[in-house]
């Protein structure tokens, strides 16, 4: 079984299913609610009814570049289609924003294919709080439980706290982690895992890093010595640096996505905590106005909550 295959089997599972329904109930009541009230009394889509649903996406957090991009498509639809129903727009905007996200992300991760780099390569960022140790965890685990070796990097060295929730998570899952004091370089501690990663025969290292918001040269810099020693042991190191943004605080996902992608080559994103939240149209947001694949979504805090994010799955749940 090559690396990551194990989600193509587990994503349809209907507990998966299950736990993405009831991750996102919060999300969907709100979306379906006002959706319901801006057609209230209308039986086809008129301006007002588009001026309605505007406003419903704004609230919902998809952003207001996205929703105008939405409400152009569906204004193209019913100016084509000279009528359309107000029970028919449900359907349109499902099939939109399904047809939006995989316009963003061109390679559905179902069939994104991780070479042969042994080990794999995963620097992990974002700010404090949003959820990143919990999500290396939680990714650590999955890969385990597939019989595949994994290593920790404990290189958030700013924070006690940070090294210690990751050793714990190590415990809890059983993967081993390689951490040095608090306070020492973290580019040292990405060199060091990655070396016995080689040693071992370890199949992914996955790298913790500082979540903090400093000013962009400060972070770019942190990160780029980062991403320079681990090129040292590994060619081309990291193979994927993932950007892990709490879709529960909303539009200030997005300001962390601009500051983190302007600062290092993020080519990955976990979005978390969709399950305590209204806002998960953030993830639709986001996706189309960075077009970088989300390729994780936190619908719980169990541990086998994490799920690779489809699409599909995702718009479906949403309307359901």
């Amino acid at each position: 079984m090559g690396l990551f295959d194990f989600f193509k089997k587990k994503e349809t599972a209907p507990e998966a299913q299950e736990a993405l329904d009831k991750g996102l109930e919060k999300t969907k009541e709100g979306f379906l609610s006002k959706i319901t009230k801006a057609v209230a009394g209308k039986s086809t889509v008129d301006d007002d009814v588009l001026d309605n649903l505007e406003e419903v996406l704004v609230t919902s957090d998809v952003g207001v570049s996205t929703t105008l991009k939405i409400i152009d498509r569906i204004q193209s639809r019913v100016a084509k289609d000279k009528y359309l129903s107000t029970s028919e727009l449900h359907r349109l905007l499902r099939d939109e924003i399904q047809l939006m996200l995989s316009e963003n992300n061109s390679n559905d991760f179902r069939k994104f294919e991780y070479g042969q780099h042994k080990p794999y390569v995963i620097m992990v960022v974002g700010v404090n709080g949003v959820g990143k140790t919990t999500t290396i965890g939680k990714l650590a685990h999955k890969l385990k439980a597939e019989n595949l070796k994994v290593v920790l990097g404990a290189a958030d060295t700013f924070r006690a706290a940070a090294v210690e929730q990751i050793k714990l998570w190590g415990e809890r899952v059983g993967v081993r982690v390689v951490a040095q004091a608090m306070g020492s370089d973290p580019a040292s501690v990405a060199f060091d895992t990655l070396q016995s990663a080689v040693a071992n025969g370890e199949d992914v290292v996955i790298i913790d890093t500082a979540g903090r918001l400093h000013n962009k040269i400060g972070l770019m810099n942190e990160l780029g010595k980062i991403k320079n020693v681990m090129e040292k042991v590994i060619p081309n190191a990291p193979h994927e640096i993932l950007l892990v943004l709490d879709g529960s605080t909303g539009q200030n996902a997005f300001e962390q996505c601009k500051q983190f992608t302007e600062a290092t080559d993020v080519n990955a994103l976990a979005i978390t905590k969709l399950d305590g939240t209204a806002k998960g149209g953030v993830v639709i947001g986001i996706s189309d106005q960075f077009k970088i694949p989300v390729k994780y979504i936190g619908v719980g805090e169990n541990v086998n909550d994490l799920q690779l994010f489809d699409k599909k799955a995702f718009v479906d749940s949403l309307f359901n």
